[in-house]
């Protein structure tokens, strides 16, 4: 078992806010690694889509659970929370702390608190999802969460339709709204817990993430989706900036139009990651000033992170 000293520090919020940057630099201050919490980050397949850090940043610090299964492994939050509490506990041998950062808030809820037990599979019901969704599209499944479970609709990636179906199939099953499901007990865990989540002004944000994008096409996007129209079947790739892509590549819409869609998407994708983050009331906030958010603007951060080491 850990110290109760040891201490986790979570960094959150929501895409292209800066998480990956300050990460480093908090890493760098305590001298320990950091563990990756981006569902899609930890496919070795997805670089530029997934915005993985570079290679130069990627060296400056230790990362654990980046760019490590196939596209073609179905990874969950429950994988994660396994594999991120096994080497927390193994760097907790030569650290006192440990960096975990991410915007999956699924992930980040396994490690910090366990998975409720969720109702069992319904091979035939999630075949008939699957059959509605190939003959319907999305639109379908997203329709009826939106009128089954409003709320789910805020926290849930609703362009993924795996998720769309996993959380119609828990909700058909266990015969309760899939946004109490998650609502259940919490693990207690044997490390101290500290969660940081960044933010900034909205249009700020969103200016990021169009540029973000944009940036994504000019180093090589469309190349990177097309070596990977083999696997578009596979759940990793169900995802913002890919079945867009695929769309463009399948001669559906233009260059542009996938840009713009992927601009949106991603933009609502940052909205519902505030929206389940900001349920969260252990969640410490920050809004650096500088939008390049250098390491001086970190000064407060790192100042209110020496404070819960004592």
């Amino acid at each position: 078992m850990s110290s109760p000293k040891k201490t986790v520090f979570i960094v959150c919020g929501p895409t292209a806010v800066g998480k990956t940057g300050f990460a480093i630099e908090l890493a760098k201050h305590l001298k320990t690694e950091i563990i990756n919490a981006d569902s899609r980050q930890v496919y070795s397949e997805l670089n530029i889509g997934v915005a993985r850090p570079s290679e130069k940043q990627l060296a400056i610090i230790k990362h654990h659970l980046m760019a490590c299964f196939p596209v073609t492994r179905l990874y969950g939050a429950g994988d994660f929370e396994k594999d991120a509490l096994n080497i927390t506990h193994e760097l907790f041998k030569t650290h006192d702390t440990v960096v975990v950062c991410g915007g999956t808030g699924m992930y980040i809820k396994a490690f910090c608190e366990g998975l409720d037990d969720l109702p069992r599979a319904d091979v035939l019901y999630r075949l008939e999802l699957k059959q509605r969704f190939e003959k319907n599209g999305i639109k379908d499944l997203q329709v009826e969460l939106r009128t089954k479970d409003p709320a789910a609709v805020e926290i849930i990636d609703f362009e993924n339709p795996q998720r769309l179906m996993r959380a119609l199939e828990i909700m058909h099953v266990g015969k309760q709204l899939y946004s109490d499901v998650l609502k259940g007990n919490k693990t207690k865990r044997d490390f101290n817990i500290v969660k940081i989540a960044l933010n900034m002004p909205r249009e700020v944000l969103y200016k990021r993430i169009n540029d973000r994008v944009e940036n994504m096409v000019n180093e090589g996007l469309v190349q990177e989706v097309k070596q990977l129209m083999p696997y578009r079947e596979h759940n990793a790739l169900k995802t913002v900036g890919y079945t867009e892509m695929f769309d463009y590549l399948d001669g559906k819409i233009k260059l542009d139009d996938a840009v713009q869609k992927i601009q949106q998407h991603t933009r609502n994708y940052a909205k519902r990651q505030l929206t389940w983050f900001r349920a969260d009331k252990d969640i410490k906030w920050f809004e650096p000033t500088n939008n390049k958010m250098g390491p001086l603007e970190y000064t407060e951060i790192i100042n209110f992170v020496d404070s819960r080491m004592n």
